[in-house]
């Protein structure tokens, strides 16, 4: 009689997202966030969750609403969009498989900061506050796995502020497309590709750089074959090239 696997490791299909499977530790124990987790650890907090699929271009929360779940990636892409009290727009974080997002909300019980809108095809697992919280404390692994990645991302965040505060613009972008390359590139002949469809204006967003800057900027890498470019399609050819005129030190600007 032939069993049926419950969930694949690496979930991409219908049948891995459909509501009410049984969830098991292999469905998540391949994400770094989960690297040395006990086999155990790994089944409880899998049973405790929900997966949900979530279609390119749909968020999971709007910015500003009240935190009522924590989420995890377990495949796909998002992009964390927040609107300032200008009404400007801001890309904050892009997180990936095996990223949390929306835990600082609840554990804060502050509104969700920004919203995740969804740049691939992706799954997330989501749990109740109550939920994740009994886990956290019946499962230490998982508690300081939770502090590791928030020191992460506070690390990402004091990162990018310095960039914004004190680098010339052209640097600004120059290590988002190194960051974007470092953890979301696929090699290919004669570079790494963007895994994602990636805009110029994402790229302003995620900057602080007008379009018409970042448009000017690539375009003069592309000219110089540093990167190649197109509406929604970036490569990084020449990745030596664009960390020297990251490290180059110059003047902060104050261009936009």
């Amino acid at each position: 009689m032939n069993r049926k696997s419950r969930l694949p490791s690496t979930p991409t299909s219908d049948e891995a997202a459909a509501p009410g499977r049984f969830l098991d530790g292999a469905a998540i124990r391949h994400l770094p966030f989960f690297s040395g987790f006990d086999a155990k650890v790994c089944d409880d907090i899998a049973r405790a969750a929900r997966v949900k699929r979530v279609p390119t271009g749909e968020t999971i929360f709007a910015q500003g609403a009240v935190p009522d779940s924590v989420f995890m990636v377990l495949s796909g892409r998002f992009k964390a969009v927040q609107v300032t009290p200008e009404g400007g727009e801001v890309v904050v974080r892009l997180p990936s498989a095996g990223d949390l997002i929306g835990h600082v909300s609840v554990f804060s019980d502050t509104p969700y900061p920004a919203t995740p809108v969804a740049v691939t095809e992706s799954l997330i697992l989501t749990w109740t506050p109550a939920a994740f919280t009994d886990l956290m404390l019946n499962h230490p692994q998982l508690s300081l796995a939770v502090i590791r990645n928030m020191g992460t991302y506070i690390q990402e965040a004091h990162a990018r502020l310095r960039e914004v505060s004190t680098e010339k613009v052209e640097r600004r972008i120059a290590h988002a497309i190194l960051r974007l390359a470092e953890q979301a590139g696929t090699p290919v002949k004669g570079g790494v590709e963007i895994s994602f469809a990636i805009t110029r204006q994402d790229i302003g967003l995620m900057t602080g750089a007008t379009l018409h800057t970042v448009s000017r900027t690539l375009s003069a890498w592309e000219r110089q074959g540093i990167i190649d470019g197109g509406r929604q399609h970036l490569v990084l050819r020449d990745a030596k090239a664009l960390r020297r005129i990251s490290e180059a030190s110059t003047a902060p600007s104050r261009s936009r």
